[in-house]
């Protein structure tokens, strides 16, 4: 026997035993999107690595150390997607989509970062992305962040906290990072070696700092809003407005920054508690100058990306996922003669009966394995086909939760015959 091999690092497998969660997250997210128009749209798990490059920038985490990266056989740079907004981006430049239109758009698929794996957080994640492109008004802000605030509501997620802030314009931005790096350099000796590093790149992303030791100093910096343009002021008190119009509560959190280049003005999180030091369930903001920065026509755009495994895990945390699915009925094959009819038999009941669900015995074994099985799937009702019952023209019909016998149905009778069978096996079930 061959040594197993095992899985990549912090790329986990979705057993069938969550996957009733994920349809149920994705189900209900994909009906709430369509129901405010949004459409999906897919793109490519590999883009170009200066695709990323440009639209993130070279000097945050993500680029700088966190994406997997590689030379394909033609000698170009590509890069797995760390990100959906940049290749939704690339896509609406390079198919000609932008040019005055609005779009509304989303799309759902793994995301790739070389990070440190840790509850929450996986080198391959899944993210719902979502985008309103067209749009400069702080109504559309307000209209995405009450969107998500309706989808925890349909899923039945409690405990969420909005945290809000404005970026305001690179311009205004570019002052407060000159004061911000001279308070930092000021205090350069109580910074850790991570925020050493952001100074000289990135430094609003000291900001973003979890490290405990940070906190004292973070919050005697600067603050972002004290430097906003009045445009960008009237923008976010507009918004602020328009939240609590439609009954969203938030928090204003001036430190909350977001760790990729392209947002200017809104950015915004949706956090939990419930979550540790990863309590960002849904992040997002304004990235008024990424199109025109990546090629295209000058472009105002909001958008945010919704993390799957955590969304997952607090559903199932608040026992709000659904039933596992069971099949109605599970057939027991007795004997090999049996095989070929009991398989034409079954296909013929699913196009008659769609509305039922049959598990066909598979492999062969004996009537006793068969039954365990049967009980197993969590099925009401046993359909028998033997060599003796299809030499005789019949099925047997065994209720699998209650006590009430076996009994025959010929084969000629049996929709009429299942019906009255399964509807005794299931008032059986409901009965106290």
């Amino acid at each position: 026997m061959g040594e197993q091999i095992q899985p990549v690092r912090g790329m986990n497998d979705v057993l069938p035993e969550a996957i009733s969660a994920w349809q149920h997250f994705e189900s209900c997210t994909r009906e709430l999107l369509t129901d405010y128009g949004y459409e999906e749209i897919r793109v490519p798990l590999v883009e170009r690595t200066e695709l990323f490059q440009r639209a993130i920038g070279e000097h945050t985490d993500v680029v700088g150390k966190e994406m997997y990266t590689f030379t394909d056989r033609g000698g170009d740079s590509l890069t797995l997607r760390p990100e959906a907004t940049a290749g939704i981006v690339r896509a609406l430049i390079s198919n000609g989509m932008l040019r005055g239109q609005r779009h509304r758009l989303w799309c759902l698929g793994p995301m790739f970062r070389h990070e440190a794996p840790q509850a929450g957080r996986y080198r391959q994640f899944w993210q719902v992305d979502v985008e309103a492109v067209g749009c400069a008004g702080p109504d559309v802000d307000a209209e995405l962040i009450a969107m998500s605030a309706r989808l925890w509501r349909r899923l039945g997620i409690e405990g969420l906290t909005l945290q809000l802030n404005s970026l305001g314009t690179p311009e205004s931005r570019r002052e407060y990072r000159t004061r911000l790096v001279e308070y930092l350099r000021a205090h350069e000796s109580q910074l850790d070696d991570d925020s050493r590093r952001r100074l000289v790149g990135n430094p609003l992303r000291v900001l973003d700092s979890k490290n405990p030791d940070m906190q004292e100093l973070i919050r005697g910096a600067p603050q972002l809003t004290e430097y906003l343009d009045a445009e960008s002021r009237a923008h976010f008190e507009t918004l602020c407005d328009m939240l609590r119009a439609v009954g969203v509560p938030y928090e204003i959190n001036p430190r909350l920054v977001r760790g990729l280049d392209y947002y200017n003005r809104t950015v915004f999180e949706w956090v939990t508690a419930a979550s540790g030091a990863q309590n960002a369930v849904c992040s997002g903001g304004r990235y008024d100058g990424l199109i025109a920065q990546l090629g295209g026509d000058a472009t105002p755009a909001v958008g945010f990306a919704m993390g799957v495994e955590r969304l997952v895990a607090l559903l199932v945390a608040a026992g709000r996922t659904p039933p596992v699915a069971h099949p109605d009925v599970y057939v027991v094959v007795g004997g090999p003669q049996a095989v070929t009819p009991a398989l034409a038999l079954i296909e013929r009941l699913r196009s008659e009966h769609p509305a039922v669900r049959f598990e066909l015995n598979i492999g062969g074994g004996k009537l006793n394995a068969q039954f365990r099985r049967a009980d197993r799937s969590g099925a009401v009702l046993a359909l028998i086909i033997g060599e003796d019952e299809i030499a005789r023209g019949v099925v047997g019909l065994k209720p699998l939760r209650d006590t009430s016998g076996q009994i025959e149905c010929p084969i000629a009778q049996l929709p009429a015959g299942l019906d009255a069978a399964l509807a005794a096996a299931r008032a059986a079930v409901a009965m106290p």
